[in-house]
């Protein structure tokens, strides 16, 4: 381990926290409507006022979450606020059960409601961590409700909402791994948080653990896949049965990871281990570097027309695990891999400049164009999550 390297490599990290925290103060708050705009150009500048629910809730999770790690500041602790009491007056459609829109209007008109559950697990965790900085049980009370509400329609309630399936089920029904990988993470903040509801938490924690490894995780194909039959069964002739999401199967490994910190479960470590070591000799570019966004898991064209983009996010997620496999096991492998992603993150993504990180880029590394920093899928918190969660492990390896 090269100490100074480490050094150095915090220094960029908090340099970066800082540009990529004061562009979404200084540009993406609404101090109108309240909540924030996230479709923001390489500037900062709105180029689009509608409002993407998933944003609201990671825009308040990622500022409670600063106090949390940093110490409370009033315009954290307001940014965070302002998405909170923006969702609860405006992104909750309460005549379905309180399931949650996906877009709303700059003044909270509904525009857009999608089958998928994860508005509800962002505002979970955004209510979470913002009732372990207040103790405002009426947070909690929230955040719980959406979480179970997740948990249940995920589980076999009648979803309130009344959307068809994606496919029609006679025909084809399924398993997603987004489903189980997604609460695990909600639960660990709960238990940051809620300690009277511990027992629960860490029952559906392992069942989630237990749902990835026995429907998702195929050893003979190397992968993870993201969608397979309801018995686990890897269906390889259609495109949609083939999809490895390298990103994503690497954001489950920290994912994992934590779980295993949090049990005392060493088995997970290996485990976990093993999924990254698939998902990074899939997904890496050998030609151009960057993660890929999308790979077939026999090699077949990919349908998804972004597969050999360069996202944001999955390089964030390298970040993390491979530094958490390198605490974990001790291998310098994985500190390797954390700082060849760094050095490819502060080549093609990073933009002192103006702060914040290009979202999407060409497979050859070059932003899209015209640049943007936000979209209705990308907002204040891949980027700042890594950054503070790296920031918090460098510091714990340095001492």
């Amino acid at each position: 381990m090269d100490k100074e390297k480490l050094l150095s490599a915090r220094q960029w990290i908090q340099d970066e926290l800082k540009r990529c925290v004061d562009f979404w103060l200084k540009n993406g708050m609404d101090s109108v409507n309240g909540g924030v705009y996230t479709c923001l150009d390489r500037e900062g500048k709105i180029y689009s006022t509608d409002k993407s629910v998933w944003m609201q809730g990671r825009c308040a999770w990622v500022f409670a979450y600063l106090c949390r790690v940093y110490g409370k500041k009033d315009e954290w602790m307001a940014a965070s606020k302002s998405c909170l009491d923006f969702m609860e007056a405006y992104c909750i459609n309460r005549e379905a059960g309180n399931r949650m829109y996906f877009t709303v209007t700059a003044d909270g008109k509904p525009l857009r409601q999608r089958r998928y559950c994860f508005s509800e697990a962002f505002y979970a965790i955004a209510n979470a961590e913002y009732y372990g900085l207040t103790g405002e049980k009426v947070y909690l009370e929230r955040a719980r409700s959406a979480y179970n509400l997740y948990w249940n329609v995920n589980h076999g309630m009648p979803d309130p909402v009344g959307m068809p399936p994606k496919t029609i089920p006679e025909t084809r029904t399924g398993r997603a791994f987004g489903t189980p990988m997604i609460i695990l993470n909600v639960i660990g903040v709960l238990l940051r948080v809620d300690e009277a509801n511990k027992a629960e938490y860490e029952e559906r924690s392992a069942q989630c653990v237990e749902e990835i490894f026995k429907y998702h995780v195929h050893p003979e194909l190397k992968c993870v896949l993201e969608n397979v039959a309801p018995d686990g069964t890897a269906r390889l002739d259609f495109t949609e049965g083939r999809i490895v999401n390298p990103g994503h199967d690497i954001e489950g490994v920290w994912f994992l990871l934590e779980q295993a910190q949090r049990t005392g479960d060493s088995s997970l470590v290996p485990k976990a281990e093993q999924i990254f070591n698939w998902a990074i000799e899939a997904g890496w570019d050998k030609e151009y570097g960057g993660l890929l966004y999308f790979v077939d898991c026999l090699g077949r064209p990919p349908e998804a027309y972004e597969h050999d983009m360069k996202l944001w996010w999955p390089h964030d997620e390298i970040l993390i695990s491979s530094l958490m496999l390198y605490r974990d096991t001790g291998k310098e492998e994985y500190l390797d891999w954390f700082f060849k992603t760094l050095d490819y993150t502060k080549t093609y993504f990073s933009d002192p400049e103006y702060g914040e990180w290009y979202g999407y880029l060409r497979r050859d590394g070059k932003p899209t164009q015209p640049p943007c920093k936000g979209s209705t899928f990308k907002g204040p918190f891949h980027l700042p999550r890594m950054l503070i969660m790296v920031d918090q492990m460098l510091s714990g390896l340095l001492d």
